[in-house]
């Protein structure tokens, strides 16, 4: 075996008794196996990617297996290449084997078929997360790596056992975990796999089905337990693979998605679609906020989103007089009964636009059975038919194809439409309700634009449908001619007997028919990729939902799966219910609730200062226990002295990002964000400056939005005010 030419341990020269060759010396030597292997992996990986691509593309089941291997192939070689050594996170050692179990971002194996690093979602890797003294789970030792720039900057042993020890562990098993918990931040959320604690490990490997709450304050991890939760169960459970519908991770903001865009590929996965409740809806871009609180308050409940199907099923009523309907110069009746019998043609749940196809056949079929001659072949038929304004223009009154916005818009400009499909809501929410410009939306207007778009299916499709079908139906006539024309022309040529036979069947059969016909060159839409649905949706901050916009997820998870991730004392709105009370009446069931209370991230001079500001207002408020001190006080001053307290911060600090949340008018820099306190949520910063908190609003939504704001600070909270 190799020996590495350069040490895979870079430690400072205050840490110097760690690199002592009996603590480190067997640890080079597997971190030699694990360079060697990765070379061979790579290599060998890179080939059959080459190969894959050279490949024929195949058609169907078969193209889509070869795009899902290249996929596969492509995401490892990205991830191998990405970290090389540094996909070691740490070892274990058991009580029964001195033998250290290596543990990784994947698991490796080398040419013989020895396991060099354990997948880090395995069921034999848990120990190493979830290992605590008092359950030590049947470890000896522990230890993890702080890896910097590849390379072994500190680690970190923890000893389980009387003789743990056994020469080579360094007895400071917390030197490294608090030490990064201080570390700087980024513009990316930072790699935690390593120092995932047990409490957040037992949340992450939780069984997928019902929902699980995952309830904790500021700095407990929630994020990281969601993102890394959403990783494990995608490894663990085939009920959750992409194929079967994957995961949707669903985020509070935009920032937010931009901090952890990072965390997933890190582990392995870059298939999860992640996205805002706003990318839901096509209209969710421009959307505003409702400028009228009790307008949001109306729209917020579920029982907004049934007005849906009233208001879609008043355009689903068959005509109730007869008509006539001539084709080739013959009468066909159509009675009342025969439009009901068309209506009930659609299979339940079929979308509003689709069913009007389905619709058209049945009414097909009624009259070409008792149109009662063959001398019409099908295609002319329904040619004739589609030529018939009457007919189709009372099928287009009955049943119109439908564009959500429409839908949605006349709710709010026609009185009379919503207290029909509200009849719940009192004539002054009507009136409130109407609007000058009906689709001018705003956010809360979203989860009926949703639930109309789910139920009404997309207009374009059906028309593209019936352009297609049309296509199809010229195409097959097309090949029948020349059929006939082959024929004929076998016919002249003297081809009798059972060849000639052979060829008739040949071409006259179903078979010959489909092949002939292309329709691979028809025009299809754009999959939607957030249109569901999933086997499984991650919801951050999910305090923040209002039941209505519950219902945008539902919609896209039959399964009921979710992991449910949040902090009722971070909700701007209030949240005075239990979490079991919220879901139920949202419509989840199985509902299991693990809590976090360990403050990692916040030191304690900050939640200090943080945890009166929120207890004034909800004093049952979950805060959570800092770990931690920073060693540096809250400062108080003048919004006058911003520009001096950045420029000190950062010329006494190399690395690092500060954040402004509170002065709209500052600029944000490289290392220096501004945002508002909402937007802030789910972000943590070295530096916080806020500037006139007081100003951020009144009551719980004021007081929870200085209580987040203060606690994305993990150094220093600076709090200036103009007076």
């Amino acid at each position: 075996m190799k020996t590495p030419t350069t040490s895979a341990f870079d430690l400072p020269d205050s840490l110097s008794p760690k690199a002592d060759a009996a603590l480190i010396s067997r640890d080079e030597r597997h971190f030699a196996a694990i360079a060697e292997c990765l070379e061979q992996s790579i290599a060998e990986l890179s080939d059959r990617l080459d190969a894959e691509r050279r490949a024929p593309g195949g058609m169907g089941r078969q193209a889509m297996d070869r795009d899902a291997e290249i996929h596969r192939l492509t995401a490892r070689l990205r991830t191998l290449r990405r970290f090389g050594l540094d996909l070691c996170l740490g070892h274990m050692v058991g009580t029964d084997d001195p033998e250290p179990l290596y543990v990784g971002r994947l698991g490796l194996t080398d040419s013989a078929g020895r396991r060099l690093l354990l997948d880090w979602r395995s069921p034999a890797a848990e120990p190493f997360f979830a290992a605590t003294h008092a359950n030590p789970m049947g470890l000896a030792s522990r230890r993890r790596y702080r890896w910097t720039h590849g390379r072994i900057s500190d680690y970190w042993d923890e000893v389980f056992t009387a003789d743990g020890l056994e020469g080579h562990a360094a007895l400071d098993d917390q030197s490294a975990f608090i030490a990064s918990l201080g570390a700087n931040r980024s513009d990316r959320m930072r790699d935690v796999l390593a120092t995932i604690q047990a409490d957040q490990d037992a949340v992450i490997r939780a069984g997928s089905r019902g929902a699980l709450v995952v309830d904790g304050g500021p700095g407990t991890g929630k994020t990281v337990v969601a993102l890394h939760r959403t990783a494990h169960l995608l490894y663990s459970d085939p009920r959750l693979g992409h194929r079967r519908g994957g995961v949707l991770f669903v985020g509070p903001h935009r920032p937010y998605l931009a901090y952890v865009s990072d965390v997933l590929p890190s582990l392995g996965e870059e298939g999860v679609q992640t996205c805002i409740l706003r990318d839901l809806v096509a209209e969710g871009a421009a959307a505003t906020v409702e400028a009228d609180p009790e307008v949001a308050l109306l729209k917020s409940s579920a029982d907004m989103v049934k007005a849906i199907e009233p208001a879609v099923r008043f355009y689903e009523e068959p005509p109730t007089e007869a008509m006539t309907v001539t084709v080739d110069w013959t009468d066909i009746p159509l009675t009342a009964d025969d439009w009901a019998e068309a209506f009930e043609a659609p299979e339940p749940g079929t979308p509003h636009n689709e069913a009007r196809g389905q619709i058209w056949d049945r009414l097909v079929s009624i009259l070409r059975d008792r149109y009662g001659s063959d001398d019409l072949p099908p295609a002319q038929f329904r040619r004739a038919l589609q030529q018939d304004k009457e007919l189709v223009g009372t099928l287009d009154r009955a049943w119109p194809l439908l564009e959500a916005a429409d839908l949605v818009g006349d709710l709010w400009s026609v009185p009379a439409y919503l207290r029909m499909c509200a009849p719940w809501l009192s004539r002054a929410d009507v009136s409130k309700l109407q609007r000058p410009d009906p689709q001018a939306w705003t956010v809360s207007d979203l989860p009926l634009l949703d639930a109309a778009r789910q139920r009404l299916g997309d207009p374009e499709e059906a028309r593209r449908q019936r352009r297609n079908e049309a296509a199809l139906a010229a195409q097959r006539e097309r090949m029948a001619q020349v059929v006939d024309n082959l024929i004929a022309a076998a016919a002249d040529s003297g081809a009798d007997g059972d060849d000639g036979e052979g060829l008739v069947s040949m071409l006259r059969g179903q078979d010959a028919e489909v092949s002939l016909v292309d329709e691979s060159a028809l025009p299809t839409a754009e999959p939607d990729l957030l249109a569901g649905p999933f086997a499984h949706i991650v919801v951050d901050e999910a305090q923040e939902l209002t039941d209505a916009e519950w219902q945008m997820l539902l919609l896209r998870c039959p399964s009921r799966s979710f992991t449910v991730v949040g902090d009722r004392a971070q909700a701007r709105h209030g949240f005075s219910e239990s979490w079991r009370e919220r879901l139920e009446r949202i419509g989840l069931d199985r509902i299991e609730v693990a809590s976090l209370n360990i403050n990692y991230r916040t030191p304690e001079e900050v939640m200090a200062e943080a945890e009166p500001v929120i207890r004034a207002v909800l004093p049952d408020a979950n805060v959570p226990a800092s770990i931690r001190s920073s060693g540096v006080p809250v400062v108080h001053g003048s919004v006058s002295e911003l520009d001096s307290v950045l420029d000190s911060w950062l010329a006494a600090h190399d690395e690092g990002i500060a954040c402004v949340i509170g002065d709209p008018t500052f600029r944000a820099t490289s290392r220096v964000r501004s945002l508002t306190p909402e937007l802030s949520k789910g972000l943590e910063f070295d530096l916080v400056v806020l500037v006139d908190p007081e100003k951020f609003g009144q009551g719980v939504e004021g007081a929870v939005d200085r209580y987040v704001a203060m606690t994305r600070a993990t150094r220093q909270l600076v709090v200036l005010t103009s007076s």
